[in-house]
C-alpha cells in the first residue's frame, strides 16, 4: 500500500475527507502537508488514534497505549513559496502517492518516482507531466496576455466521484 502524501494546502475539504475516509478505514500512512493547522485532519487523527487504542485499553499498561497512534499525521510548514511542496519532495519516493491540485510539484514527486494524481482526479505519469506543464505554462502566458481569463470552476459531483474512483483505483493496485 502506498503512502499518501497530501498538498493540503491546497486541497478541497471534500477531498481531504474522501481521503481521511480512506487513510483512517484502511491504516494507510498519511501525510498531510500545509502551512497551517487543519481542523477535519486533526479531528480524524483523534478519532482514529481513539478507535485504535479502545479495544486493547484492557489488555495493555497505559505507555504502551501511548504509543498507538493513528496512521494519518499532519506537517506544518512555515509559510512561504513552495515550502509545503518541498518538504511533500522530500517525502516522496517509490511507495508514494502525491495528491495535489499543483503541476509543478506532481512533476518534481514524478521524478522522484511517485504515483501522482490531482484534486479532480488526473493521474500523472512520466509520460504525460510534460504536457500538461507544458499546456499549464501555455495557459499562463495567454492569461498574462490577457487573451482569456480562466476561471476553477466548481467540484461537481462527478468530479468528486472520479477523484474518488482515481484513488480507489491506485491504492487497490497496490494491495
Amino acid at each position: 500500500m502506498p503512502r499518501i502524501l497530501v498538498d493540503a494546502d491546497s486541497m478541497p475539504v471534500r477531498q481531504r475527507a474522501i481521503i481521511l475516509r480512506r487513510a483512517v478505514k484502511e491504516n494507510i500512512e498519511t501525510v498531510f502537508v500545509a502551512d497551517r493547522r487543519l481542523g477535519d485532519v486533526d479531528a480524524a487523527i483523534r478519532e482514529h488514534t481513539a478507535s485504535l487504542r479502545a479495544p486493547l485499553r484492557d489488555s495493555l499498561d497505559r505507555e504502551e497505549i501511548r504509543r498507538i497512534r493513528s496512521t494519518v499525521s499532519m506537517v506544518v510548514v512555515e509559510s512561504g513559496t513552495n515550502a509545503a511542496d518541498d518538504r511533500i519532495v522530500e517525502l516522496a519516493d517509490e511507495d508514494a502517492l502525491v495528491i495535489s491540485h499543483d503541476i509543478p510539484l506532481l512533476a518534481r514527486a514524478i521524478e522522484k518516482g511517485a504515483q501522482a494524481m490531482d484534486d479532480r482526479g488526473g493521474r500523472y505519469t512520466k509520460d504525460d507531466i510534460r504536457a500538461r506543464l507544458g499546456e499549464r505554462d501555455v495557459n499562463g502566458a495567454l492569461r498574462e496576455m490577457r487573451v482569456f481569463d480562466e476561471r476553477t470552476r466548481p467540484f461537481s459531483q462527478k468530479q468528486l466521484e472520479e477523484f474518488a474512483n482515481c484513488l480507489d483505483r491506485i491504492l487497490t493496485s497496490h494491495t
